[in-house]
């Protein structure tokens, strides 16, 4: 699997590179060594080292040639591959593959990157050959990274330097437990490389009153599902459903606000509840507690391209049986196919607290 996300890096790379009129391309190479985060007590026993590695890019650089570029100040798109040593015998090494956005502030000397893909765990937990790994439970794990960059290119002929800090992290997101999940924390130094001979010129067209857009509000079904399994090792992985129903109101052509409310039926607390009631009589649970949830929610939609990130802050309303607190927090990504259909791909949490990957479709009417 490690080598199978090398060669889908290569592959996009190589489909991808082309002589274009609207793009050129670059390459970044990038060293990091840094600490594991001690975001849980829990892990403390596994935190050793100086993690390092490297971060490979393949990054299309734009120019305005399609107005939402120009709304975002010309980032960048592209691929990453990336390797880490953990230098750590529990948890081995980590690869992982992303698709990712550059954006750039302070007349393009300061990069911010962020990147969602998949990573492969070398070592994972195993009773037997490696308890004390609680914090990969699978090999095939969601992961997420951040790069903050100084950045100056062409330095000599097509070379250029960058360095700054990058934020790794690494989780199954509860697919399968235990899911303790790692944030690595580094400096990275790299080296850049253009592919290209000369840049384009970067385009000025939006019209001045781009910025004055705004829409009626919309009203969105969406329906989401996935499997997961409780904090509890070997009880079992379970689908969930949660249907969805919200507005939103966009204000501008960045931004839209939502508010609305999500059902959730997650079958792992049907079993965690029945194991509750057994394991743990004194704790109060009968065993007869509703599985089901009900909860409200305010959030944001940043709208770039087709795709865009949403951000939710919810609150249970119906919350019959206690799993970590009224409170939870949806972030992901949504692609949107035509003016109303659209797939998500989100990260349900309670605070770092991660409970469920959720697909979903729906419609915005």
């Amino acid at each position: 699997m490690k080598h199978f996300l090398t060669y889908i890096f290569l592959f996009i790379f190589f489909m991808s590179f082309s002589q274009e009129k609207e793009h050129t391309s670059y390459l970044d190479l990038n060293y990091f060594r840094g600490n594991i985060a001690l975001h849980n007590n829990d892990i403390a026993h596994i935190i050793k080292g100086h993690p390092e590695g490297y971060i490979l890019s393949w990054n299309k650089k734009t120019y305005g040639f399609k107005d939402w570029e120009q709304r975002f100040n010309y980032p960048d798109y592209g691929v990453t591959y990336s390797y880490q040593n953990m230098k750590n015998d529990i948890l081995g090494s980590v690869a992982s593959v992303y698709g990712h956005y550059s954006f750039y502030f302070l007349n393009r000397n300061v990069m911010f990157r962020i990147g969602q893909g998949l990573a492969y765990a070398e070592e994972i937990y195993d009773k037997d050959e490696n308890y004390r790994n609680i914090v990969y439970g699978t090999h095939l794990m969601s992961s997420t990274f951040v790069m903050l960059n100084y950045k100056k290119e062409r330095l000599i002929n097509r070379f250029g330097l960058q360095a700054g800090f990058s934020l790794i992290h690494y989780s199954n997101a509860n697919v399968k437990a235990p899911n303790g999940s790692t944030n690595s924390l580094t400096f990275n130094l790299g080296v850049t490389y253009n592919l290209d001979d000369t840049e384009l010129e970067y385009q000025h067209t939006l019209a001045d009153n781009d910025k004055q857009y705004s829409q009626p509000i919309k009203y969105n079904l969406a329906f989401r599902t996935g499997i997961n399994e409780s904090d509890v090792v070997g009880s079992g992985q379970f689908p969930f459903y949660v249907f969805s129903a919200y507005a939103d109101k966009r204000f501008n052509r960045k931004s839209a606000i939502q508010l609305g409310t999500d059902v959730f039926f997650s079958n792992f607390l049907k079993e965690l509840i029945f194991y509750r009631s057994v394991a743990f009589p004194n704790d109060g649970v009968s065993g007869d507690e509703d599985y089901k949830r009900v909860g409200v929610f305010a959030g944001h939609e940043l709208f770039v391209n087709r795709i865009s990130l949403i951000t939710q802050l919810g609150y249970y309303v119906y919350y019959p049986f206690d799993f970590e607190g009224k409170t939870y927090l949806r972030i992901g990504l949504k692609r949107y196919f035509g003016d109303k259909w659209f797939a998500a791909m989100t990260l349900k949490s309670h605070g770092a607290k991660a409970e469920a990957v959720e697909f979903g479709i729906g419609v915005r009417l």
